[in-house]
C-alpha cells in the first residue's frame, strides 16, 4: 500500500481568487507538512513525499529530515507550471539537496507527461496517472488501474475503484462519508491487490480564512483530516504494509 503526499506552494488559494505571497504559500504547507510528519511518525508509516524543487528550496532543512524517514521523489520545479526541461531540472536540484538519487516523478495536478521525457530525465517511475475522469480536468477512464511499464519508466496510477471508477484521491478522502471511503479502500485493495493514495499538506491546516476556496476543498482540513488520516492508516495496516513508492518499484522490478 502507497500513501504519498504532494508537497507544493499552496498555490490552491491563488487558483481560487487569493493573492497571497509565495512566502505564505510556503509557510501554509510548511505547517501542515509538520503536523502530518507527526502522525506518519507516531505510526511508523513510510510515505513518498512528491516535493516541487521550488518549494524544497525554501525549506531545505525540513525536506533533508523527512528525508531520512521518507522517500522524496519530484513534483516538478513549480506547481503552477511545467515544461518538461523541469523533469530533469527539478531531479537534479532534490539530488543536490539531498546528496542521494531521486527516482520518482509526479506531476502537478495529475497533468500528462510524455513517458519518453521521463526515462530520458532519468525517472524509474511516474505516479502521474488518475485512471478516472474528472470534469474539466481530464479523462483517463480507459486507461489502465495498476502499475505497468511504459518507455522503461514504471507507471503508478493512483487509486480509483474497479467499476465505477470512483477516485479515492484527496477530496474523496474529504468528502465522502468516512466509513465509505474506507470500505471502498478495503475492497480496491482486495481486488486489486494494490492502493495508491495521496493528500496535500495544505489540507492539514485552518483553511477558514480562504473564502474563495469552495467548500469541498476547505471542508475537513486541521486536526479533523489529520484524525481522520490516522484513523485510515491504522484501519489499512490491518490489511497490509506501507511502504515507499520506490521501494514498491523496486519489488515490481
Amino acid at each position: 500500500m502507497l500513501f504519498t503526499v504532494d508537497v507544493e506552494e499552496f498555490d490552491t488559494a491563488v487558483e481560487f481568487g487569493h493573492d497571497i505571497p509565495l512566502s505564505e504559500q510556503i509557510a501554509v504547507s510548511t505547517k501542515g507538512l509538520r503536523l502530518l510528519a507527526e502522525r506518519f511518525d507516531a505510526l511508523g508509516t513510510p510515505t513518498t513525499l512528491f516535493t516541487t524543487a521550488n518549494y524544497a528550496l525554501h525549506e531545505p532543512e525540513l525536506i533533508r529530515k523527512l528525508a531520512g524517514k521518507h522517500e522524496i521523489a519530484s513534483h516538478g520545479y513549480f506547481h503552477t507550471t511545467f515544461e518538461p526541461a523541469d523533469l530533469l531540472k527539478s531531479r537534479l536540484a532534490l539530488e543536490k539537496l539531498l546528496n542521494r538519487p531521486v527516482t520518482g516523478f509526479r506531476r502537478a495536478r495529475m497533468g500528462f507527461v510524455d513517458p519518453v521525457d521521463v526515462q530520458q530525465a532519468g525517472y524509474q517511475y511516474n505516479s502521474s496517472l488518475h485512471p478516472t475522469w474528472l470534469p474539466g480536468r481530464y479523462n483517463h477512464w480507459g486507461e489502465p488501474r495498476c502499475p505497468f511499464q511504459e518507455a522503461g519508466v514504471w507507471q503508478i496510477p493512483a487509486s480509483v475503484t474497479p467499476t465505477l471508477r470512483l477516485p479515492l484521491f484527496w477530496l474523496s478522502l474529504k468528502n465522502f462519508p468516512f466509513a465509505y471511503y474506507k470500505q471502498l479502500c478495503r475492497q480496491t485493495l482486495r481486488t486489486d491487490g494494490f492502493l495508491n493514495l495521496y493528500v496535500h499538506p495544505w489540507e492539514f491546516t485552518d483553511l477558514a480564512g480562504y473564502e474563495k476556496i469552495p467548500g469541498y476543498v476547505r471542508r475537513h482540513s486541521r486536526d479533523e483530516l489529520l484524525d481522520r488520516v490516522e484513523n485510515l492508516l491504522r484501519y489499512l495496516k490491518q490489511h497490509g504494509d506501507f511502504r515507499t513508492m520506490g521501494d514498491f518499484v523496486q519489488h515490481l522490478q
